[in-house]
């Protein structure tokens, strides 16, 4: 369908000085962020508020999903010094909330669940008063490593369905449908606020994509996220569909109706856009 994008779909220029100060910070600290890996687009307006989505576990994913930009192989082991960077990073942005996501990492006994922990707490003993939204891999829908996460406290665990049932063998390579609604169902089941999101843009249906809210908001998750899926190089695959404004709006009243609690539904929303309003009590 080419690569020439509607009006909408419009991005801020990736430039000013707390979007430098933040890039600085990131290369000076050795970091990664799903910002840059993911080719974001609003990495310019984030930046430029002096927020970032950190990746922790190295930059290289055990998988290979057809939407996504992160690298792709065989991981280096776990940089042991990299939780420590990343407080003393968050510490020296002054951030009052904080985004941490990972690469899948399926090469190691507890898909890096206990790395995540150890980074939570570190996170938080370092900046008393933060909030922490950690999106998270599948981990094979195992509890012991969903309880490793949910013990370390974060604020908000946010984990994507990405796109609708039958879309899913499509895009993803290891991750299955249910077993990301199992992974929302036993966080929100802990207490800890779950979140989720999907693409638009695959070739689903408008049956499929309200099937797909009911299934999120019936595991108890009350945050999504509902953005169109964007191209992030060549090799992967093309959007079937530009959603119209419009048609996103129609979607996040349907999330708003069936009693979701926040709601992002706009083309250029991705899981990790306003993320600090999903960590405070909705105001009635």
């Amino acid at each position: 369908m080419g690569r020439r994008f509607p009006d909408w779909m419009k991005m801020q220029r990736a430039s000013g000085e707390n979007y430098s100060r933040v890039k600085r910070l990131v290369q000076d600290y050795r970091l990664h962020t799903i910002c840059t890996s993911g080719n974001c687009p609003n990495i310019g307006e984030c930046w430029n508020a002096g927020t970032a989505t950190f990746m922790i576990l190295g930059d290289t994913c055990t998988r290979a999903c057809k939407f996504c930009a992160t690298a792709t192989g065989r991981p280096l082991p776990p940089d042991p010094d990299e939780p420590g960077r990343l407080a003393e990073t968050i510490r020296s942005l002054g951030l009052k909330h904080c985004v941490i996501t990972s690469v899948d990492r399926d090469d190691l006994g507890d898909g890096g669940s206990g790395f995540w922990a150890q980074t939570i707490l570190l996170v938080r003993e370092a900046n008393p008063g933060i909030t922490i939204e950690s999106l998270i891999p599948d981990f094979d829908g195992d509890p012991e490593c969903l309880d490793r996460i949910i013990s370390a406290g974060p604020d908000v665990v946010s984990h994507n369905l990405e796109t609708v049932r039958r879309l899913t063998p499509v895009i993803r390579t290891k991750a299955k449908y249910d077993t990301s609604l199992q992974v929302l169902r036993y966080v929100a089941a802990s207490g800890i606020r779950a979140k989720s999101g999907i693409m638009l843009g695959l070739g689903e249906t408008d049956e499929e994509v309200l099937a797909s809210i009911r299934d999120m908001f019936d595991t108890g998750c009350r945050i999504i996220t509902i953005g169109q899926y964007l191209q992030p190089s060549p090799g992967h695959m093309e959007p079937v569909s530009w959603v119209s404004p419009e048609k996103f709006t129609e979607y996040g009243k349907a999330a708003l109706d069936a009693g979701f609690e926040f709601v992002e539904s706009s083309p250029l929303v991705r899981s990790s856009f306003h993320a600090e309003k999903h960590a405070a009590p909705r105001e009635n």
